[in-house]
Parts: structure tokens; C-alpha cells; sequence
């Protein structure tokens, strides 16, 4: 016997239980049938998206106008409620703006890293924004711990500082791999929301598995949280590029990832922000040729999935 009395469980782990049975999303189909589903996924929307910012030739410290946010912007609004930005800085401010004046809502990320000046700035930004109200969640850093940029103590310096800064009804969280909250659990403790990174194919896993691997670490973290809200902040499959053990990159697995983790989720009643919006050409340098490929949109900004 291992009765637990103070163990409850909580209204999203009976959706998330109840979720995992009979689960048969999408069957063998024809490429067409797959992107009709698409199609209606699409027109009916989904909740949220992570916000690609980078065109050809841009990377990660060049200044991003508010007139190519706003273009990107536009073209995502008729399909999701949320957006998800990583930065406070370097034109990254203007994606809750813009968002706001589209009358979709935010979860803003500042960006720390081993960088303390730059650290500063962010966390200054992500305060600013969310005391003019631009903020819904906010995201005290991503992946820091997986990148140990920074001791785990100065990360919850940073956190304490947003929460002590903004207002009491805008939750903070902080974004990292599903595993970290189980591990770190006085870091799970401070946030008022888990917001935990999901990727099968990072963990070399065959696409027929995908979905339920997906599932098993959002458990994880769910378990983690102790009866916190979870989100899963990121998700996705890239269509092309380098395998990596089981998992392969192609057409139609990114696209059998989609629908199902849309309709997995809206079974469940998970909130998720997939990754990403658009193909952005420079992540070939930190991931090789597959980091190039995540986006719904091509680095053109065309729809990749959708019936012809």
C-alpha cells in the first residue's frame, strides 16, 4: 500500500489522464489528407506560437525594426491567441507592442545569459513592459540551466526581482527542458507557472512515438509542478536536415507533429506555444542545417503545410 494523503489531483492532470486514452490522432493518410487537416487546424486556430524574428542575412544582436515585426505579425494573427518572444532588447521589445495593438496576448521572455550587462538590460525591459501592460506571462530566462550560463542562485535572484517588480497578477515563470523542474525543485517552488520545453526529436526519438514521448515529459514536468499550472512553451519537428538517432526530419513527419500535438493538446487542454513561426536561416550555426527548419513558414514567409 502507498496511500499518500496530501496527494490531489488537480483538474488538469484528470484532462491530462483522461487525454492519453485511445489515443489515435492521425492514422496512416495520404500527404493530402494531412494538410487538409492542416488547413482546418489553421482557420479554426490554435493557441499560441513561438515568434521567429530573424529574415536571411539577420542573427541574434542585430536590431529588428517594429515594421518587420509587425509584417510577421500580422501574417500569424488569424491563427493563434498567444505569441511567445524570447528577448526584451534589440527590437524584440516590439513583439508584445505590436501583439497588444493586435489584440493577441503575450508570454515575454528576457534573455539571460553569462552576459551580465546585457542581463541587466533585460530585465529592466521585461519590468518597464509589464508595468505598461504588455506582458500576460512573463519569462525570467531560457534554458539557462541547460546552458549553465549563470549559478542556479543568481537565476532565482532574477526571478525574485521580476516578481518583487511587477504586478501581482501577471505570473512569472521560467522556461527550461521539462527535466529541469524535477531537478531543481526550490527553482520550481519560485514560479507561478511551469513553462517547460518539450522536444521528441532532440531526444533522437522515432516520429511514431513522438506524441506519446511529448506527453511523457509533459507528465514530468506536471508531477513537477506539484498541481502548478504547465505550459509547454516549445514544441515542434523540423522538416528538413540531419537525423538524429531515430528521429528524422521530413515533410510529412513535421507535419504529422503538428496536427497531433494541436489536437493532443486541444484534447487535453494544454496550452503550448509550438516552435516556430518561421524558418530562420542562422540557426544553422548552432544546430547544423536541421536548426534552419522549425518554422510553420518558410524563411519567405510561405505557408509550408497547407493544401495547394
Amino acid at each position: 500500500m502507498s496511500y499518500r494523503e496530501e496527494q490531489v489531483i488537480t483538474k488538469q492532470q484528470e484532462q491530462f489522464l483522461a487525454s492519453m486514452q485511445n489515443i489515435d490522432f492521425v492514422p496512416e493518410v495520404p500527404v493530402e489528407e494531412l494538410q487538409d487537416l492542416f488547413d482546418s487546424i489553421m482557420k479554426e486556430g490554435f493557441h499560441g506560437i513561438c515568434f521567429s524574428m530573424y529574415e536571411d542575412g539577420q542573427k541574434p544582436g542585430d536590431h529588428i525594426t517594429e515594421e518587420q515585426v509587425r509584417r510577421r505579425m500580422t501574417i500569424l494573427k488569424p491563427h493563434i491567441k498567444w505569441v511567445r518572444s524570447f528577448s526584451c532588447i534589440e527590437g524584440n521589445e516590439f513583439v508584445p507592442k505590436v501583439a497588444k495593438e493586435l489584440g493577441i496576448k503575450t508570454l515575454v521572455g528576457a534573455w539571460i545569459s553569462d552576459d551580465k550587462e546585457k542581463n541587466r538590460e533585460e530585465l529592466e525591459a521585461l519590468i518597464e513592459m509589464a508595468n505598461n501592460g504588455l506582458v500576460d506571462i512573463a519569462a525570467v530566462g531560457n534554458e539557462v540551466l541547460y546552458r549553465d550560463d549563470i549559478p542556479l542562485e543568481e537565476l532565482k535572484e532574477h526571478i525574485q526581482e521580476v516578481k518583487d517588480s511587477i504586478p501581482s497578477g501577471i505570473p512569472v515563470g521560467y522556461v527550461d527542458a521539462y527535466y529541469e523542474f524535477s531537478i531543481h525543485p526550490d527553482l520550481t517552488d519560485m514560479c507561478d507557472v511551469i513553462l517547460s520545453n518539450c522536444y521528441p526529436f532532440w531526444e533522437k526519438c522515432h516520429h511514431d512515438y513522438a506524441l506519446t514521448h511529448m506527453q511523457q515529459m509533459f507528465g514530468q514536468a506536471m508531477n513537477a509542478g506539484r498541481g502548478k499550472k504547465v505550459i509547454i512553451t516549445e514544441t515542434g519537428w523540423p522538416s528538413k536536415g540531419e537525423s538524429l538517432g531515430g528521429a528524422e526530419p521530413s515533410y510529412e513527419n513535421a507535419l504529422k507533429y503538428f496536427i497531433n500535438t494541436q489536437l493532443w493538446c486541444k484534447k487535453a487542454g494544454i496550452e503550448s506555444f509550438y516552435f516556430s513561426s518561421f524558418d530562420e536561416s542562422w540557426k544553422v550555426g548552432a544546430e547544423g542545417v536541421v536548426g534552419a527548419y522549425w518554422g510553420l513558414w518558410d524563411k519567405d514567409e510561405k505557408i509550408k503545410y497547407a493544401s495547394k
